[in-house]
C-alpha cells in the first residue's frame, strides 16, 4: 500500500510544480532542451498549443502506451500528467526571456539545478514513476532490452522527431544528457533521507562504557 499521507502528497506536488518551473526556465533560456521537451516544443510548433499543454498531452498519450506494456500507474504518474506541464505554463508566463547571452546561461544552470532537486523531491515519496519513466521500464519488461537500451532508443527517436518539427535543440541539449543524471544520483538519495526523517529515538539509552 502506497502511503498517501499529507506528507507524502504535499512532497509529490511540490516536487512536480518545481519540476515544471525547472522546464519552463530551461525554455526562456532557448539554450536547447532534452528530448521529450524538445518534442513538446515541436508540436507546439506545428499545432500552435500551447507547450504546457502540449506536454500534458503528450504524458496522456505516453501513459495510453502503458496498457499494452501492462504497467500499472501510481497517483504520482497521474499527477505528473496534470501537473508538470501546468507548472510549465505558469513559468513561461512569468520568467521573461533573457535577452543576453549570460542571462541565458545563468537561467539554464538555475532550471537545470532546480530541474534535479525537483526530481529528488517528488520521487521521494514513491508514489509512482513519471509516464516517461514507466515507458522504458515497460520496454525492458516485455522485450528483455536492458533498460539503457530501451532508453536511449526511445530518447533518440523523440530527439529526432522534435527536431523535425522545429524543437529546441542545441548545446543545452548535450548538457542536460551530460549532467542530470549524474545531479539526480546526489538529489534522490539527500531527498529520501530528508523525507524519511531521522530513525526513531530508542526508549532505552545505552549507558557509557
Amino acid at each position: 500500500m502506497k502511503d498517501l499521507s499529507v506528507k507524502s502528497l504535499s512532497w509529490l506536488i511540490t516536487g512536480l510544480f518545481l519540476y515544471g518551473i525547472a522546464v519552463a526556465m530551461l525554455v526562456r533560456a532557448s539554450l536547447g532542451l532534452a528530448p521529450w521537451n524538445t518534442l513538446a516544443s515541436g508540436m507546439v510548433e506545428l499545432t500552435g498549443i500551447s507547450f504546457g499543454l502540449m506536454t500534458n498531452l503528450i504524458g496522456l498519450v505516453v501513459l495510453l502506451v502503458w496498457i499494452p506494456l501492462r504497467q500499472r500507474p501510481g497517483v504520482g504518474t497521474v499527477l505528473n500528467v496534470l501537473l508538470v506541464g501546468t507548472s510549465a505554463e505558469i513559468g513561461l508566463r512569468l520568467i521573461p526571456q533573457p535577452t543576453e547571452l549570460m542571462a541565458q546561461v545563468a537561467l539554464f544552470v538555475a532550471g537545470l539545478l532546480l530541474l534535479a532537486g525537483a526530481t529528488g523531491i517528488y520521487i521521494a515519496p514513491g508514489l509512482g514513476p513519471g509516464p516517461r519513466d514507466g515507458l522504458m521500464t515497460g520496454l525492458h519488461e516485455r522485450t528483455g532490452a536492458p533498460v539503457w537500451v530501451c532508453r536511449a532508443g526511445v530518447e533518440i527517436t523523440v530527439l529526432a522527431a522534435g527536431w523535425l518539427l522545429g524543437g529546441l535543440v542545441g548545446l543545452g541539449t548535450v548538457a542536460e544528457a551530460l549532467l542530470i543524471g549524474p545531479m539526480v544520483h546526489r538529489t534522490l538519495p539527500y531527498f529520501r533521507t530528508l523525507y524519511a526523517g531521522p530513525p526513531p529515538a530508542t526508549d532505552i539509552e545505552c549507558e557509557p562504557a
